[in-house]
């Protein structure tokens, strides 16, 4: 069984971590859930997507 290794951006690491997202990659797809809320809910997007997602907040300097 895959155990997914959660992980917050390196950019979290502020005084105030509370409004964070955390992803795991879970075999094909990316997860993402609240680091709140570990055990809530949370949402999965196809790896080529979500790589294409991070490519244009990158580019167009929006910041995660």
């Amino acid at each position: 069984m895959h155990v997914p290794r959660w992980r917050k951006s390196t950019r979290s690491d502020g005084i105030d971590n509370s409004e964070c997202v955390e992803v795991a990659d879970l075999g094909g797809v990316i997860g993402v859930r609240d680091s709140k809320d570990p055990s809530g809910p949370r949402l999965a997007f196809p790896a080529e997507s979500f790589a294409a997602f991070l490519f244009r907040v990158k580019r167009d300097g929006l910041g995660l």
